[in-house]
């Protein structure tokens, strides 16, 4: 990962806080705009938080990388099915199947979980990738 995102040990701050703090440096560090569409009103469990930041690196090294996008959407909900993350940006999209390291690493991050992630692109329209994580009490 070219990026290391954690929630930090011995700090206590939620999900949304960490998402937060990380977009809103991504964003200054990168030029590359960030709508905030949705952050998780409630805690997550420490190792889904943890998978979760590691994925949306991953996520966010992929923009920056390959996309030549302007804009980028996150929404990361927590419901009672479990956790949504979703990650779209306004660049140059793809056809084909999604490969390639940043993409083992996140689908990893949310398999070693239960869960699931998928990538799909558009030519010219962008990218989106959204992982599940069933909610585990």
């Amino acid at each position: 990962m070219s990026e290391e995102v954690r929630v930090r040990e011995g700090r206590s701050r939620s999900l949304a806080q960490a998402l937060e703090e990380h977009l809103t440096e991504w964003a200054e560090r990168t030029g590359i705009i960030v709508e905030i569409w949705a952050l998780p009103a409630q805690d997550v469990p420490s190792r889904v938080a943890r998978a979760v930041l590691a994925a949306l690196g991953e996520a966010l090294a992929n923009v920056e990388r390959h996309s030549r996008a302007r804009v980028v959407s996150v929404a990361v909900t927590f419901g009672r099915a479990g956790l949504r993350m979703t990650v779209s940006d306004n660049g140059v999209g793809f056809f084909g199947e999604a490969e390639g390291r940043g993409v083992a690493a996140m689908r990893a991050h949310f398999e070693q979980l239960g869960g699931t992630l998928g990538v799909n692109g558009v030519p010219g329209e962008g990218t989106t990738v959204t992982g599940v994580v069933p909610r585990q009490d």
